[in-house]
């Protein structure tokens, strides 16, 4: 065989040989890649078999008794002992139900909080890891009288729960209430506007609009004045 044929196809079998092994390179390399992506999706679902399996943990409300006016204190001290014990995972929230009230006190709106459910906390558990450890810590904390059910706390019907969160949820949606509501018939003396210093008896109250008619004497005339909240006052 001349040797130019020879070294032809000597070239065209390590040409072959190349492509064979740049075939099987390519192969490993999506072997490799495949095994990769199997593992990250494993990671994945597992990462989200974890998070199912906490959104599905499910918590309940507890009532506990609390001398009236402490609701407050008595939380920030539950609050500091399970940062402490870090049961923040089983715990989950602490509550004292409110509302936003005001008054008109010289012709100023003060807006303050009403407890809505006055010698109560509501605590918010995991009942399978609200071990009577945590019931005994929060059940000496000062100011606390007990738990609804005691030693065993007693969670809330989910229906009574309900009930007590939409007030607080309704109250933060519908703006602050008048801790002194005006009534029809008491007398109320006008502090702006053109009939300030007049004093007149409430004919009609608007408690949606913030509004009210005022029968006012006006050179002996009984006349109807229309007037908001923050234009009069309840006389002493």
């Amino acid at each position: 065989m001349p040797e130019e044929e020879k070294k032809s196809e000597d070239t065209k079998v390590s040409e072959d040989t190349k492509v064979t092994e740049d075939t099987k390179v390519s192969e490993d390399t999506k072997v490799t890649e495949d095994t990769k992506v199997s593992e990250d999706t494993k990671v994945t679902e597992d990462a989200k078999v974890t998070e199912d399996t906490k959104v599905t943990e499910d918590t309940k409300w507890y009532s506990l008794r609390v001398i009236s006016g402490k609701e407050r204190k008595i939380k920030e001290r539950i609050e500091l002992e399970i940062t402490r014990s870090e049961w923040k995972e089983c715990i989950t929230q602490i509550l004292v139900p409110t509302e936003k009230v005001y008054k008109i006190r010289n012709g100023k709106k003060v807006i303050s909080e009403r407890n809505i459910l006055p010698g109560y906390i509501l605590i918010e558990a995991v009942p399978a890891r609200f071990t009577g450890e945590m019931v005994t810590t929060i059940a000496n904390v000062p100011n606390v009288i007990h738990f609804l059910g005691r030693t065993n706390p007693i969670p809330m019907r989910q229906s009574e729960a309900n009930r007590m969160l939409g007030k607080v949820d309704a109250s933060k949606d519908s703006g602050e209430a008048m801790i002194e509501p005006y009534i029809v018939g008491e007398t109320v003396k006008i502090i702006d506007g053109a009939f300030s210093e007049f004093v007149g008896d409430v004919q009609e109250v608007n408690e949606e609009k913030k509004k009210l008619k005022v029968i006012v004497k006006i050179f002996g005339r009984g006349t109807e004045v229309e007037l908001n909240f923050m234009q009069v006052e309840k006389q002493s």
